[in-house]
């Protein structure tokens, strides 16, 4: 193994900086529709450039004209050990510059932050990667184990241009991969000035995005109309949406929030978590979604004129199924919108979930401690979906890693998708420490 040295030199913390600033100015918002789609192809060529200036060879893949993703290894000198995969994506949801302090794409940085869209969803960790290896290749480092780095497209739209994509079509990339490491976790949460609990995401839940369509039958607004395919979409709607799915604690979650009310001195009733989740602050908005289904609707479509009465409305809802729920959430679901509102998936893919234990968690924690004495590091399951979905087809024993530290007072969940978003500076450096001698180590 390569010798560490007691911090990574300072090209690599400073570098990491650029690197993010780089490519969050680099628009690659992910509308969902190839059409509209934009600047995948232009940041996986930033990336490929930046390998390729100290010594990296990369291959470029498209699942159509411009959803391009990106592939390198990393050569370890142990030929023996499994290859590790390092995954980010480069595609970002929409922003409106009107919503914001600064442009969502100018990479500006101001009161210790950069500001960006993607700063923390997540263009962070893709620098960190680029930072990290740019370094090893300049001072001559090697890991122990092979890495392959992936830095993907589409991953805000389910992955089908992206890591699907990948898993399907060049599945030989990441055939000796046995374990990955992308977003969310590795993040702090701060219990006090010398204890920080570090989230490492050892599972996540379902994606199960359904279509709602309601039929009936057509006419003039101005009569009375008993058959109206928007009112009878609209109560189906409105039942699925107001129901609370019941609690199910996974060995996640549990695990999580035993770590938490040890840690924080409150009382966990494991039949009605929620008491203790409310005491978690900013975080409970994640950790109270994981203790059960959920089903939130995000779109209504119908009609073509405001007098008539069309013939069909549909709605889309937003399902996150608890790891093997799946089916029962979809049969939750057909119970309440009744048998006269039809139901398709517009995306589906299972939640994953795997043990907090084994040497990569190992190296995981004694990364973090050893760059912060008061790290605790804890699992926990992600309420949205990653990358990882995919590379679990591949029997890949997937992790959430992102490592950041965080200001103890910073609403770290409101950032991901939401206005303003940014990472804090020494949050990124630390976390480029941390990343190189998790990758040394591991």
């Amino acid at each position: 193994m390569t010798t560490h040295p007691e911090t990574s030199p300072p090209a690599a913390t400073d570098e990491v900086v650029e690197l993010c600033r780089d490519l969050l100015r680099i628009d690659t918002t992910n509308t969902g529709d190839d059409a509209t789609s934009a600047g995948e192809r232009r940041a996986a060529e930033y990336v490929a450039e930046k390998l390729a200036e100290v010594g990296v060879e990369s291959q470029i893949h498209e699942a159509v004209p411009g959803r391009a993703s990106l592939v390198a290894r990393i050569p370890g000198t142990n030929p023996d050990r499994s290859a590790l995969l390092v995954h980010g994506h480069l595609d970002v949801v929409p922003a409106d510059a009107a919503e914001w302090t600064v442009h969502p794409f100018s990479g500006e940085q101001r009161d210790g932050y950069l500001w960006g869209r993607g700063a923390v969803d997540m263009k962070d960790f893709d620098a960190m990667m680029l930072a990290v290896v740019r370094d090893w290749q300049r001072t001559g480092a090697r890991p122990e184990r092979d890495i392959v780095l992936a830095f993907t497209a589409d991953e805000e739209a389910g992955s089908d241009r992206g890591a699907h994509f990948l898993v399907e079509r060049h599945p030989d990339l990441f055939a000796d991969c046995t374990e990955a490491i992308g977003e969310v976790g590795g993040f702090s949460y701060t219990i006090n000035n010398d204890l920080r609990l570090y989230l490492i995401e050892t599972a996540e839940k379902g994606v199960d995005w359904l279509r709602l369509t309601a039929r009936g039958r057509p006419g003039h607004g101005s009569f009375i109309h008993d058959d109206n395919a928007v009112t009878a979409l609209c109560e189906a709607v409105a039942r699925v949406g107001r129901h609370r799915f019941p609690v199910v604690m996974t060995p996640t979650v549990e695990a999580f929030l035993e770590h938490a009310a040890e840690v924080l001195g409150i009382e966990l009733d494991p039949d009605d978590p929620e008491l203790a989740i409310a005491k978690l602050g900013p975080i409970a908005t994640i950790i109270g979604a994981t203790i059960r289904n959920t089903a939130n609707p995000t779109r209504l479509a119908a009609g073509y004129k405001d007098n008539v009465i069309p013939s069909r409305a549909s709605a889309t809802i937003d399902c996150r199924s608890l790891p093997g729920q799946s089916e029962l959430l979809a049969e939750q679901i057909r119970e309440l919108i009744g048998p006269d509102i039809e139901m398709e998936y517009v995306q589906r893919q299972p939640g994953i979930e795997t043990t907090f234990d084994g040497e990569l968690v190992d190296a995981m924690a004694a990364a973090l401690r050893a760059e912060d004495a008061g790290a605790r590091p804890v699992p926990y399951m992600l309420s949205g979906g990653t990358d990882a979905k995919a590379w679990n087809r591949l029997g890949i024993r997937c992790f959430g890693f992102t490592p950041l530290r965080l200001p103890p007072d910073l609403n770290f969940s409101a950032l991901f998708h939401g206005i303003d978003e940014r990472v804090p500076v020494d949050g990124l450096q630390f976390g480029v420490r941390v990343l190189d001698r998790f990758l040394r180590g591991c």
